[in-house]
């Protein structure tokens, strides 16, 4: 299956750069560009991308707003985060608004390749430093006593970095009904993506937190 890649960024050469290495991989095909926050949202409604790559400091509507924004409207298509920002407070935003990654842009082009595939998947991976900034600022939810048992299996999967379709071969079930039950998970939780639910897990002791298991 092809992933649909949106590109995010406010210099042409960086987006021409993207496109190329990007679709040196067959299974990735870039099918729109975007110069900013507001373009990025119209792009994103028009070609339902399975992931967005979002800059952050762009002109006008910057990455983090256009994430929130893309996230409520278009809720199917993942975001990463590619910035040259590692700012604690950026950091923190961009999770909240609702991206599942955050990569530098000294990234090489293979594990870009693989962190865009990983989010096409539905696979919340942190790195050590960026876990280490959201764990402190996630605060503990009520008590999920309202998510059911299957959708306390289906978080306690996810929060260990597995894919739809992993969580679904474990359960025995259809990766529709996984997308749906995670659906389910973030309106109780009441955040906005994966990578906060996955947080929310590690916080209630759900699963370790030692960095060499989440991973970016």
């Amino acid at each position: 299956m092809t992933i649909r890649v949106l590109v995010v960024d406010d210099h042409g050469v960086v987006r021409e750069g993207l496109r190329q290495f990007l679709e040196l991989d067959p299974e990735l095909l870039v099918v729109a560009e975007a110069a900013d926050g507001a373009e990025a949202v119209r792009m994103a409604c028009l070609f339902s991308p399975d992931v967005v790559l979002m800059d952050v400091l762009m002109p006008g509507m910057d990455g983090i707003e256009a994430t929130l924004t893309i996230r409520r409207d278009c809720p199917d298509a993942e975001v990463i985060m590619l910035t040259s920002v590692l700012e604690r407070t950026t950091v923190v935003r961009a999770v909240k608004a609702g991206a599942i990654g955050y990569l530098l842009k000294n990234i090489q082009a293979e594990e870009l390749c693989r962190a865009v595939k990983a989010a096409a998947a539905g696979q919340v991976q942190l790195s050590s430093q960026v876990s280490a900034y959201l764990m402190r600022e996630v605060q503990l939810p009520e008590p999920p006593r309202s998510l059911t048992e299957r959708e306390a299996d289906v978080l306690r999967l996810l929060a260990q970095g597995q894919s739809n379709k992993d969580i679904a071969r474990h359960l025995h079930v259809v990766e529709d009904t996984v997308k749906s039950h995670v659906r389910h998970i973030l309106s109780k939780l009441g955040v906005q993506s994966r990578t906060q639910a996955a947080l929310y897990a590690m916080r209630l002791g759900w699963i370790s937190n030692d960095p060499e298991q989440v991973e970016l």
